[in-house]
């Protein structure tokens, strides 16, 4: 332990230098909770192709929790443009 904060003493204390830097990772781990929920309860998928789904639906619900938008519309849109061969609606935010 002596020895690897020898070798990164400077990068424990960098939240104390850098404002606005958060001492913890709460911000990540809150971002990935739901997913390792999701993981236990489900007992994750067993497939390439099933968890290559479940990445994009995780995606998609903490990147529209993010922006305040409703997982549930968004896929809905995502889902109407794919049956009326439509563009696929965006994740990006909206432009102020």
């Amino acid at each position: 332990m002596a020895k690897r904060f020898r070798q990164h003493a400077e990068a424990y204390f960098t939240f104390i230098t850098t404002p606005g830097m958060d001492p913890t990772n709460n911000v990540a781990e809150q971002a990935i909770r739901f997913v390792v929920i999701d993981r236990h309860v489900t007992q994750g998928t067993r497939s390439v192709k099933g968890r290559r789904a479940n990445q994009r639906l995780w995606t998609v619900i903490a990147t529209c929790a993010l922006q305040g938008r409703s997982a549930f519309a968004f896929i809905l849109e995502a889902v109407e443009a794919f049956v009326h061969d439509r563009p696929a609606p965006s994740l990006l935010p909206a432009p102020p």
